[in-house]
């Protein structure tokens, strides 16, 4: 009998922590020739998104983004991803990075490609 009532106290605990578990929020970036689509982000802090990066370029870019992804909370198996404070790909490439936006603010990012944040390939990063 009291295993049963231990078995259910538990079950209760672990089932209400499921309930409150936050679902990511998905937001698509995607890097073409000179641009970001969107140009903007607005994030709200303390909530937990998968930022899905697709380049749709046949050549290189990256999202630079140093002090939003500092200030941000990666998910560990997506660290890797983000080196210096930028998420490079190859033409074609994506790849998914889980973080939490941490500290409102707004923080600009670029490609650091020879000559794109020049030509347009800049963006911004709202925190609320």
């Amino acid at each position: 009998m009291r295993s049963s009532i231990l078995f259910s106290a538990l079950h209760m605990v672990f089932a209400s922590g499921a309930a409150t578990a936050q679902t990511p929020q998905a937001l698509t970036v995607e890097m073409s020739n000179f641009k970001f689509n969107p140009s903007a982000l607005t994030l709200k802090h303390g909530q937990s998104y998968v930022l899905h990066f697709v380049n749709a370029a046949s050549g290189g870019h990256d999202f630079v983004a140093k002090e939003f992804f500092a200030s941000s909370t990666i998910a560990p198996e997506d660290r890797a991803k983000v080196k210096n404070g930028e998420v490079e790909l190859s033409g074609g490439e994506s790849a998914d990075v889980h973080l939490v936006a941490n500290t409102p603010g707004t923080y600009k990012s670029h490609c650091s490609h020879f000559m794109h944040s020049s030509f347009g390939m800049t963006g911004e990063i709202v925190v609320q």
